[in-house]
Order: structure tokens, then C-alpha cells, then sequence
């Protein structure tokens, strides 16, 4: 397979993801990355007035997720963080700590902070906005960070900034390379600990290393009685905390390297024999902070070498932690729709079938754990069913990703996968691009792809249908897929997005290789109507409902055939090939 004819050919093309013409903002920083940037403050926009709707056939509304305004969401966020802080825990550290915010951008339940504030005087909270996460994906060249996920991430990082400094703190903001950034920080204010969330997949901790190494390279005053520098040495630490999942590492029955293979045992055994931690309750009051002449300012999307992007229909998702907190509350206790999750979350159309905390999840505003402490709570007020229980069993899911990616490191990014599965993949670019841009000919696939450009989001049975499509009835290499679903996903995380695709793709864990979902049995069972196709290709509305999905001559060319389920034999198919008959366990970011 010729993988080199596409690392210096992207496929982005002007009507998906847009570049700036010049790189020179991003190669200046990478060639001088200590240098300490001013930036201009990134507009806002989540005071914007919900617009909603109740029919598919408007071809421009746009719901924002959560629903709320400004002030309703600051509301709902300062009584969550009521319930989920407390001050009965004395500090007694001294000195400096830095906080490295990485995936893990709120203020609750964030034990990397709660260490730090136990453990000094005064803490420096830094992000670093990294260029290496705007650059492209390793084998074919799309770009790293798409728009919107960009403009979410920054979203988060302002309401993290906002945050703390409601509790007496406040947000240092550097664009550059960790490993320059944190060792310079840490020698002007005489840290003697940085902390951070411990990642898993090999681009975090390359970086991990590298600021491991640098910090070594600087020496602070020694003090035996300050913080964790119990040592002879005067290098500032490195400690990283687990904070990613809803299982901690430490309490597994088994080692990570002896993870189950299969999700089912993994989920039975950790049930049966671990608990989940409560979230950590921090105090309401984090300062001081350290004497800081500048503390930076969020970057533009220019700066980045972006081009925003607005949402015109669809959802469009605030990020943060307020806005997080807000959806939470939103889904579970306002419309009442936890106890109706199992039920509705395989739908398609609409903010409300599913939770959708997953794009909070992916860049941390959310901790799992605080979502099952508001799960348990609600069923101890309300009600405890199959519903309340499922939300609990897609966060398993992600945990199991999440270890799966410490088991089998780089082979999750592999063309064989985990399995080292030999299989002779297509990257027919023109194939692919039918595909990306929502233009095969089957309405099914292409309403999800132009979703998925537009909005940044797909639902779950989406993601396994487009999926299937791709590797199944295209023959496309599925890092192709996966490499674009890392450009756009609001909610990416290589974890669960490379487990996914994997599994999808017949390279994973999953004991059923030949996975395969039937076009015409997946739209007759969650779209019988022709609603969500035509919400997403208006030209279908004037076609009766019950041909939308299969319109014939009415719609463009069918690029490829389908390998099986067509019409007259799909269910046939679909049970030989492990369909949606029978029930999937594989969830894609559910939540």
C-alpha cells in the first residue's frame, strides 16, 4: 500500500476544513517555542438565545447544547459546585506547585489540583496551548484539530480560566511546547512539584517525557519542608495523577497489561469486584496564586492557523465546565430523560436522545466520576432502572478503551490493529472523498458525514453505520476514517476513537470479526420515516417518507454497491455478519 502518496496530499478540501494560507504563526513557535505570547481575547458566544425545533423538515434551525442561557447555566454550575465542594480539608504544604492542565479542563473533582492545593502555599495553574495539536494526522495528512473542536477547546479553556478565579485562582496561558514552557515557569517561581492527569497513547507521553527530562534540567532552592521535596536533590517533581476514567487504575482486579480481550469480562469483573471512587470534594477557595505580571490570553483561531466555523443547524455544543454541569443537570433532572435513556439513545435526530456528554468527557470538563455521583443521586431521588444503570455501562465502555490503549500502545494506530490483522485495504482517494463529503449515494451515510462536517458530531449508531460503510462495502484503509473522525470529532480522543475504529474494522478485540450493518435494516429501523436523511438533505423532502432512504433515480449515483443488505436478503445478512439484530455492545462515545 502506497501510504507515502498520501502523507504530503491531504484531502481536506476547501469546503470541509479550511487552512491559512501562511503557516509562519505556528513555525515561529515551533522553532522559538520559549517565547511568551500576547493574544487577543477569542469571542464568546454562549449567551447566544436557544432557537429549537420539533420537525425535521426545517432545513435551518440549530439547537445549542445545553439549552440554556449565560446566567442559567452560571446558576446551575455554582449550586453543582455547592453540592461537590467542601472545606472541612486543611492544607498544609508550602511553597509553589504548578497545575498542567491538559485533557482535564474543570475545577471539580480534579485531584491533580486537589493534590497541588494540599500540598503548597500557592499554586500556578498553566495550559499550553500545544502547535504539535494543530498540525495534521501521521499518515494521511488531514488536519490534527479541526475547527470546531478547536473553538470548543478554547470555549473550555476560558470557562476553566473563569473558574478559578471565582475561587481565588487563575489561568496562566502559553502558547508553546510544554517541555519549554513548564521548566522556565518552574525556575522563575521556585516550583517544587508540578502536577498533572497521566495520559496513555504515545504523543502525550512523548511529551510527558520530554518535560520529565527538561525539569531535571532545572534546579530550585532546597527546602526539606516544602511540599513533596523530601529529597537531597533540587529538581522541581513530575507527578502525574489518574483522573480519566471512572474505574481507577489502582483499583483493577488485574494489572493493565492483563486486561480482559473482551469488553463483556472486563465489565463483569470490575463490577463484581471494584468501586468507584466518590468524586474529590475541593475547597471553595483555591488562592492564592503567585505573583504573575502576565497571565496570557486565549489565542484566536488565526493565530492558530484556523478559520472559525459557525454551526447553522444542527447542534451546536459551549464548551466548559458551566456548560457541562448545565447539561447534566438539563438531561437528567429538568427534561427527566435519564429514566428513558436505554430506550432512546440509539436515535439519530434531536440534542435529547442520548446524553451527549461526551464532547465535555473527551476535553475533561466533565470527570466520569462526578457523573456517576449525579447517576446514583438520581436514582436515590427519583428512580433506578435499565436506563439509569446504561449510562454507567457507556462509561465502562470508555474506560475500557482507555486501558486497552495502556495494553496494546502503538498497535491501536496500526493498520492490523491489536490482532495484527492482514487485510488488503483501498485508499482509492476519490472513494474516499465520496465518502467524507457525504456523497455516495446512499442518503443513510451521507446525511451522517454532512452531520458530522457541519456540526462536528455524530450519534453513536451514526459512527458505526459510516463505519461500516467505509471498510466494508468500500474496502477504505480505516485509519483513513479514523485519521478524519480525529480532524472533526468534537468529543475525539484517540482512545476511544482508534478502540472504535478498530473494532469496527475487524482489526480490534471484538469476537466478532465480520461486523457489518445493513443500509436498508439500519434505516428502516431508526429512521423508518425519512426524517433525520432529509433533515440533512433538504432535496429529499419532497419524497415520500417511506422511499427517502432509498430514492432511486432522485438522488445521486450510488458509488459503490452494496456488499450485503440489500433489500430483499438483509436480514439474512445481518444476522450472518453480526448486525444490529443482535444487540451491540460496542458504544462510540454514547455519552
Amino acid at each position: 500500500m502506497a501510504i507515502s502518496l498520501f502523507t504530503t496530499l491531504p484531502f481536506l478540501s476547501p469546503t470541509t476544513t479550511k487552512f491559512i494560507s501562511s503557516k509562519s504563526t505556528l513555525s515561529s513557535l515551533l522553532s522559538n517555542p520559549t517565547t511568551r505570547y500576547h493574544f487577543s481575547t477569542i469571542t464568546m458566544n454562549s449567551s447566544t438565545t436557544t432557537t429549537t425545533t420539533t420537525s425535521a423538515t426545517s432545513s435551518s434551525s440549530m439547537q445549542h447544547v445545553p439549552e440554556q442561557d449565560s446566567n442559567e447555566m452560571e446558576r446551575i454550575a455554582n449550586l453543582t459546585f455547592q453540592r461537590y465542594t467542601s472545606n472541612s480539608t486543611k492544607r498544609s504544604g508550602k511553597g509553589t506547585s504548578i497545575v498542567w492542565f491538559r485533557n482535564d479542563l474543570r475545577v471539580l473533582d480534579n485531584e491533580a489540583l486537589y493534590k497541588a492545593w494540599l500540598s503548597s502555599q500557592t499554586i500556578l495553574p498553566v495550559y499550553c496551548v500545544d502547535p504539535r495539536l494543530f498540525a495534521t494526522t501521521y499518515h494521511f495528512g488531514f488536519q490534527k484539530t479541526g475547527a470546531l473542536r478547536a473553538q470548543f477547546v478554547l470555549e473550555c479553556v476560558a470557562d476553566l480560566r473563569k473558574n478559578l478565579m471565582n475561587r481565588g485562582l487563575n489561568l496562566l496561558i502559553q502558547l508553546g511546547k510544554p517541555e519549554d514552557i513548564l521548566p522556565s515557569l518552574a525556575k522563575a517561581y521556585g516550583v517544587h512539584t508540578v502536577y498533572a492527569q497521566k495520559e496513555t497513547c504515545s504523543e502525550e507521553l512523548n511529551v510527558e517525557r520530554s518535560v520529565s527530562r527538561c525539569l531535571q534540567q532545572v534546579v530550585v532552592p532546597s527546602d526539606e519542608s516544602v511540599g513533596d521535596a523530601r529529597t537531597s536533590n533540587s529538581h522541581p517533581k513530575l507527578k502525574f495523577v489518574w483522573g480519566t476514567t471512572l474505574y481507577h487504575r489502582d483499583d483493577l482486579p488485574f494489572d493493565v497489561t492483563c486486561l480482559p480481550d473482551v469488553y463483556t469480562q472486563f465489565r463483569k469483573t470490575v463490577e463484581a469486584k471494584c468501586a468507584v471512587r466518590s468524586s474529590i470534594k475541593l475547597p471553595t477557595s483555591l488562592g492564592p496564586p503567585p505573583p504573575v505580571e502576565d497571565w496570557g490570553r486565549i489565542p484566536s483561531m488565526e493565530q492558530l492557523g484556523l478559520c472559525s466555523q459557525n454551526v447553522s443547524k444542527g447542534m451546536k455544543f459551549v464548551g466548559g465546565e458551566t456548560a457541562g454541569l448545565s447539561r447534566i443537570y438539563d438531561y437528567f433532572w429538568k427534561k427527566d430523560l435519564l429514566k428513558v435513556y436505554k430506550e432512546t439513545r440509539n436515535g439519530m435526530l434531536g440534542s435529547d436522545y442520548s446524553t451527549k456528554f461526551s464532547p465535555w468527557l473527551a476535553s475533561g470538563s466533565l470527570s466520569p466520576r462526578l457523573i456517576h455521583d449525579e447517576v446514583k443521586r438520581y436514582e436515590n431521588e427519583r428512580q433506578a432502572n435499565s436506563s439509569t444503570y446504561w449510562v454507567l455501562f457507556e462509561l465502562i465502555w470508555r474506560d475500557y478503551f482507555r486501558f486497552l490503549s495502556v495494553k496494546y500502545g502503538n498497535s491501536l494506530f496500526h493498520i492490523g490493529g491489536p490482532r495484527n490483522v492482514q487485510r488488503n485495504w483501498s485508499q482509492d482517494k476519490k472513494l474516499f472523498e465520496s465518502w467524507r463529503d457525504g456523497c455516495t449515494g446512499y442518503p443513510l451515510i451521507d446525511a451522517n458525514m454532512k452531520e458530522l462536517s457541519t456540526t462536528c458530531f455524530m450519534s453513536n449508531r451514526g459512527r458505526q453505520i459510516v463505519c461500516s460503510f467505509l471498510v466494508r462495502d468500500m474496502g477504505i484503509d480505516w485509519r483513513m476514517g479514523a485519521e478524519w473522525f480525529e480532524t472533526c470529532l468534537l468529543d475525539y480522543d484517540p482512545c476511544s476513537n482508534y478502540g472504535n475504529w478498530t473494532y469496527g474494522s475487524g482489526v480490534g478485540n471484538d469476537p466478532r470479526e465480520d461486523r457489518y450493518f445493513s443500509i436498508p435494516k439500519q434505516a428502516q429501523t431508526y429512521d423508518p420515516e425519512g426524517e433525520y436523511v432529509a433533515y440533512w438533505l433538504p432535496q429529499l423532502l419532497t419524497i415520500p417518507k417511506e422511499k427517502r432512504n432509498f430514492p432511486g433515480s432522485l438522488y445521486i449515483r450510488q458509488i459503490v454497491p452494496l456488499k450485503f443488505g440489500t433489500t430483499g436478503r438483509q436480514n439474512k445478512e445481518e444476522t450472518s455478519f453480526g448486525g444490529a439484530r443482535r444487540r451491540n455492545d460496542r458504544r462510540w462515545n454514547r455519552n
